[in-house]
């Protein structure tokens, strides 16, 4: 609720019975205020030290973020969620730290007090008459998993303050007199009582339609909040957001409307739009720009597309005379809308702003004194008309004058043009001559006339100069998209599309240009224009924070704004694929150029993307080249097939001829070796087979319920002529979960991954097969005791032809069995995985996990 209730007393007793439930719970940063119980409750807490920040001379102590992301605790405590950080911090705020600890999968406790809430800063001033300068985005606080109020009376609290428990007396005592009135403690109880009440609300929401309840669901409500380059802007986005809230968080935009018959907003009222839009997108809204020669007419068609319920818009105080001549913003929606509610937010006093005070320059007058001198040359040509003919009709050169200046500098010169020429046309050519008194009554209906039509053509002269003013803007900008879009695809390669990149938007901006790309996981400068640059610390920080979390980072953002550069995230279709950089300053914000730039920039992330996919193209097609001629290595392979061969046929042809007169024992083992190499060719071909049933895609399934120790069983039967004097065990319990399989393929893998357990094992080895199961898998484990797999080799053991082996060692086969294991077991969608070493450096364990349809609960396992 407010200073002193107590949050911090509460978050540390929390705190220390989770600690005392054995949870994983670090102090971050906590500002007891020298209050003694509070301090009380840190011992036995393990305490982050703080970092030290140099600041001009003085050292500052903060918040240390790198050791709490270093350190990973469980819950972390992290005070006064609204503090500032000192400046060179990586983020200006507390909250952003939150966030990257969020994101990093820390759970955080923090305390807030109501009055720092970004939404209700307008309404906190009016109530207390203090602006809070320390903020929070309620998007940030709507994310909360949970919300606890710590809520104490009025009375309660402006006691405590008594007693010295909060403040000193003397500040106390002074806090009392003004902040701490009862009253204004008493709206602020409500406030916070409500924004719980709301953020519960939308808890229980989300809860309903992820249990599909059905409910009274808050349906059909849009709002549209309209914002100009004024000091209400601001004002504006934070009731378009409380507005949001009474209205079930309704979903919400923020919207200027860009004149096409007038100048675009100038640059304090750029940087005040960007300001309310940045504010808007941190309160969780949206924003847009709509373009249009009336504002109501934009508007309104925005609002019937889009479905918009309710409008806001500001009323400026001193805009009576708008609605004497019925050009009311206000009334002009009221007279358009069909079905939409209209709120009209009146200026409060404190965004009353005086006008600032500007010097003029030789520009800003360069129109008024090119008025002038037309007007005086229409004076000089009316003098001599005047002289050389009679009855000549004068005020026609003076009206020219009045047109020329408004095509050539618009609205206001042109005006002022008309009035001098009023003037000099009174004075000089109408009776009495040289006095500013009118003669006769149709003289004073001549010059009525005359100022009016002067008025209006020069008024709308300049308005036709400023359309077409917009609309040179304009097709500028187009020209200039268009030529990077085609510079941008000329590019061969992302090295190349990044220079070209570098080169448009360093002509846009005026100013130095870098692109960093991706590089073996890291960003590093690829381009720039003119030269590419080395960035020091804190330029690339920003950079490495826009790469990572894809938002705009340097100076003029949230997020380490003392670096020299400004970054914004390359964002494609299917990713992220670079950063861009351009040097401080160089880009004023909401300007025309920078909506340019970023207009580049989302080109040259299309381009980057683009190259990137025609890259892995190429590399697709390398990679089907090499399979296809690693297919034709299958000739390299002939000795494993003609071996086999050349032994059956060796021994059959033996016996055949020889075979009366060879021994008992010999015959035996030519049969024998007979039928070894032929069971050894058989092997190939059927690994050749599978293989080739899993490349092409034509493997089949039948699964059916099966009971794996009868599968393992079998398998071991199997390889048990092939064992010689090594020793298989087998460790089976004696209920194991059914689960769904293939029984044949799963046979063919446990034969395989024996057979090369086999094939690597010394003689007199012990090979040991084993299964068991958790809660979601039912795993087979085979541990053999050969030498083992190099840690380079490790994770390649499931490649296809991969063999430990000499290349002159073909006796354990052409390397296909462990991949077409992988691939019968992906196929049934389990999981295999090698371990190597796993006893006295030697030894490899295979692990193959089979899912099961129904996970088996704890206490049955």
């Amino acid at each position: 609720m407010a200073p002193g209730v107590g949050k911090t007393y509460e978050m540390l007793r929390a705190a220390r019975r989770r600690k005392a439930e054995g949870q994983d719970v670090l102090v971050g940063v906590v500002e007891t205020h020298g209050r003694r119980e509070t301090e009380s409750l840190l011992r036995g807490m393990e305490v982050l030290p703080r970092q030290p920040i140099d600041h001009r001379g003085r050292v500052l102590m903060e918040f240390d973020l790198d050791a709490a992301l270093a350190r990973r605790p469980k819950v972390l405590l992290v005070d006064e969620y609204a503090h500032s950080n000192a400046p060179g911090s990586r983020h200006p705020k507390r909250w952003q730290d939150v966030e990257e600890l969020l994101a990093a999968g820390i759970d955080v406790w923090t305390t807030l007090n109501v009055q720092h809430l970004e939404s209700l800063v307008d309404v906190v001033q009016r109530i207390t008459g203090v602006r809070q300068r320390e903020t929070v985005p309620d998007s940030a606080l709507s994310r909360a998993d949970d919300i606890e109020v710590v809520d104490i009376t009025p009375d309660e609290l402006r006691e405590r303050m008594t007693a010295g428990k909060v403040y000193v007396p003397e500040t106390a005592r002074l806090a009392s007199e003004n902040f701490f009135k009862v009253e204004n403690l008493t709206a602020l109880r409500e406030l916070a009582l409500r924004r719980a009440a709301q953020t519960v609300d939308d808890q229980l929401v989300a809860t309903m339609r992820e249990k599909g309840v059905d409910g009274p669901w808050a349906a059909g409500e849009r709002i549209l909040v309209l914002v100009g380059g004024d000091a209400m802007a601001g004002g504006l986005v934070r009731a378009g957001r409380r507005l949001s809230d009474m209205m079930m968080n309704a979903p919400w935009t923020v919207a200027h409307v860009e004149r096409t018959d007038r100048p675009a907003v100038g640059a304090e009222g750029s940087v005040r739009l960007r300001e309310a839009f940045r504010l808007a997108e941190q309160l969780g809204g949206a924003t847009l720009a709509l373009t249009g020669g009336d504002i109501v007419t934009a508007v309104m068609a925005y609002a019937r597309r889009n479905n918009v319920t309710q409008i806001v818009i500001g009323k400026s105080t001193d805009s009576r005379w708008r609605e004497l001549l019925g050009r009311s913003l206000a009334a002009a929606l009221l007279r358009e809308a069909r079905g939409a509610a209209i709120h009209v937010v009146t200026e409060a006093g404190h965004e009353r702003e005086p006008p600032p005070v500007r010097r003029p320059s030789l520009g800003s007058w360069r129109g008024y004194v090119v008025g002038a001198l037309f007007v005086g040359a229409a004076t000089l040509a009316a003098w001599g008309l005047d002289v050389a003919f009679d009855r000549v009709d004068l005020g026609m050169i003076f009206l020219a004058a009045v047109l020329a200046a408004g095509v050539l500098h618009g609205l206001r010169p042109a005006l002022a043009a008309a009035t001098v020429a009023f003037l000099v046309y009174n004075y000089l050519f109408l009776e009495p001559r040289y006095s500013l008194a009118v003669g006769a009554p149709t003289d004073f209906l001549t010059l009525l006339v005359f100022w009016l039509v002067a008025l209006a053509s020069g008024g709308l002269a300049g308005r036709v100069r400023d359309q077409a003013l917009g609309s040179q803007r304009r097709t500028a900008a187009v020209a200039t998209l268009l030529a990077a879009s085609r510079t941008l695809s000329a590019g061969a390669g992302r090295e190349a599309v990044a220079r070209a990149l570098a080169e448009q938007v360093a002509a846009a901006a005026g100013a130095r240009t870098l692109v960093l790309l991706p590089i073996e996981g890291e960003i590093a400068p690829v381009a720039g224009s003119p030269d590419i640059e080395s960035l020091d610390t804190a330029p690339m920080a920003a950079a490495r924070w826009a790469w990572q979390r894809g938002e705009p980072a340097g100076a003029g953002t949230g997020t380490l704004p003392q670096a020299r550069w400004t970054f914004w995230p390359l964002e494609g279709v299917r990713g992220r694929t670079g950063v861009a950089g351009i040097e401080a300053g160089a880009v004023p914000p909401g300007s025309d150029d920078e909506r340019l730039v970023l207009a580049l920039l989302e080109q040259g992330a299309v381009a980057l993307e683009r190259s990137q996919l025609a890259a892995e193209a190429l590399e697709a097609e390398t990679l089907r080249r090499a399979d296809r001629f690693r297919s034709a290595l299958m000739n390299s392979v002939s000795h494993d097939l003609r071996t086999p061969l050349s032994t059956v046929l060796g021994a059959s042809t033996t016996l055949i001829d020889f075979g009366d007169k060879l021994t008992k024992p010999v015959r035996d083992d030519l049969v024998v070796s007979i039928r070894e190499e032929a069971e050894r060719l058989n092997r190939y071909v059927a690994n050749l087979l599978d293989m080739t049933r899993i490349e092409g895609g034509a493997l089949r399934l039948r699964t059916e319920w099966i009971d794996v120790r009868e599968v393992l069983n079998a398998a071991a039967d199997r390889v048990s002529r092939r064992l010689g004097g090594r020793d298989l065990t087998r460790d089976f319990p004696v209920e194991l979960t059914l689960v769904q399989a293939d029984a044949g393929l799963l046979e063919q893998v446990v034969v395989n991954v024996l057979e090369n357990a086999i094939a690597y094992s010394p003689p007199e080895a012990r090979i040991e097969m084993a299964a068991y199961e958790d809660r979601s898998n039912l795993v087979i484990s085979i541990e053999d005791e050969g030498r083992g797999i190099p840690p380079a080799e490790l994770e390649h053991i499931f490649e296809k032809f991969r063999r430990m082996d000499e290349p002159s060692d073909r006796s354990q086969g052409v390397g296909l069995g462990l991949s077409i294991a992988k691939g019968f077991i992906d196929a049934m969608g389990g999981r295999i995985a090698a371990a190597s070493p796993i006893h006295d450096g030697k030894g490899t364990r295979v692990l193959i996990s089979l899912p099961k349809s129904v996970a088996t609960p704890h206490h049955l396992l």
